[in-house]
């Protein structure tokens, strides 16, 4: 069932009334009328478009997945396509679900893609500030994409989070675990898709400010304008993680190369250990005479040979710290 409002004159009149009384409302310039879609029949859609008038190109948008986030100027209205994110507790991966939204003189439709997002938040987020509605279609538009970008703020906000967590096991003891690698991959692949979303508000949060389109009215634009810096805020931020990301993937290389040389001292350093009683007992164990042959002197001879230059190896490549 569609979810439908309708305001007269700032005061909310009447709700989830059916789409069909749609008509009677639109032509009415007292009236501000809002309905929601989710997941609509190229059917539902086509009687939409014949009510108010819409472009069937921007019909075809949202009969099409994955757009771009955008605002595209029609002659009778606006189209507008923007994303949620919401990151799932179970997984951690960032979920978008598209919402596009129809903008004319006295109606707003908005169109899911799916359930996930929670428009009935955004009809309390309308219902808290009931004295703006008097703002028409540029008030109900400010509440949906002021939750939404509220939306992105959280998502960055507990990515952030997740990677000063990253960062502190990075320099744990010990080393980097193939786990730190799996999560900071996800981690950058969340940044990307996210960045996709929050980077193009701008152009379309900018583009709903111009006069031209009489979309926000004077008292409505401190608002907007505040949305636009928060979409600014989450641009940014995102930019700056996903850069906090890549310099923890390559610290961590960098970690794995330095710790692949230590081993290689250590194991060297031994090795060269080792070597130097395999040459003396080597040594000692030609069959010619050699002095000491036969006699204990030799035997003590080869055994505190062995021991000064063991001592003194090991001394010398735990003073490098190789050991």
């Amino acid at each position: 069932m569609a979810r439908t409002r309708l305001y007269r004159n700032g005061v909310l009149a009447a709700e989830n009334f059916p789409l069909a009384d749609v008509s009677d409302h639109v032509d009415d310039p007292s009236c501000t009328i809002w309905f929601d879609l989710c997941s609509p029949t190229p059917a539902e859609l086509a009687v939409i478009s014949e009510e108010l008038g819409l472009h069937e190109l921007a019909v075809e948008d949202v009969l099409h997945d994955r757009q771009r986030p955008k605002l595209d100027v029609y002659d009778k209205h606006l189209f507008l396509a923007v994303y949620s994110e919401r990151m799932e507790p179970e997984t951690g991966r960032l979920t978008p679900t598209e919402i596009d939204v129809f903008i004319t003189g006295n109606a707003l439709v908005t169109v899911r893609e799916s359930q996930r997002f929670d428009i009935e938040a955004v009809v309390r987020r309308w219902d808290a500030s009931k004295d703006m509605a008097k703002h028409g279609v540029g008030f109900l538009l400010h509440g949906l994409l002021d939750y939404i970008v509220d939306g992105h703020f959280e998502v960055v906000q507990a990515l952030d989070e997740q990677i000063e967590h990253l960062e502190d096991q990075l320099f744990d003891d010990g080393p980097v675990s193939r786990d730190l690698q799996r999560r900071t991959f996800a981690m950058r692949k969340n940044l990307v898709g996210l960045r996709r979303v929050v980077t193009p508000m701008r152009e379309v949060v900018s583009g709903l400010l111009r006069r031209d389109l009489h979309v926000v009215e004077p008292a409505m634009a401190p608002y907007f304008q505040d949305v636009y810096d928060h979409v600014l805020r989450v641009a940014e931020w995102t930019d700056t993680l996903r850069d906090l990301v890549g310099n923890i993937r390559e610290t961590s290389m960098t970690q794995q190369s330095h710790h692949m040389n230590t081993i290689m001292k250590q194991v060297t350093s031994w090795a060269a250990i080792i070597a130097v009683p395999t040459m003396i007992t080597g040594f000692y164990g030609q069959n010619v005479p050699y002095p000491g042959s036969e006699q204990p002197i030799g035997f003590w001879t080869s055994t505190i040979l062995i021991i000064i230059a063991s001592v003194g190896l090991y001394l010398a490549f735990r003073k490098r710290g190789w050991l």
